[in-house]
């Protein structure tokens, strides 16, 4: 298992997001530090052991608001960069 500990862009609420990607390409331990912590909770409970490609399909393009990304969004690019090393 690896860990990733990540910053978003300074324009979303969260400062920083930590994870780990297991063996199997599956996202465990996800939190986010900073924003909307019942959100964020949630999304964490519910990436828990899915696939980083699907993870990257559901939030890639989520807006918060009249920004122009969310911290679901930014988790989804963070997961992005992370894919194509």
């Amino acid at each position: 298992m690896k860990h990733y500990s990540c910053e978003p862009a300074p324009m979303v609420c969260c400062q920083q997001i930590d994870f780990d990607i297991d063996e199997n390409n599956c996202i465990r331990n996800l939190k986010f530090h900073g924003g909307c912590p019942g959100n964020l909770t949630a999304v964490g409970r519910l990436v828990e052991g899915m696939k980083v490609d699907e993870a990257i399909k559901k939030f890639s393009g989520i807006q918060c608001g009249a920004k122009p990304t969310s911290c679901t969004d930014q988790f989804s690019r963070i997961l992005e960069k992370i894919k194509n090393q």
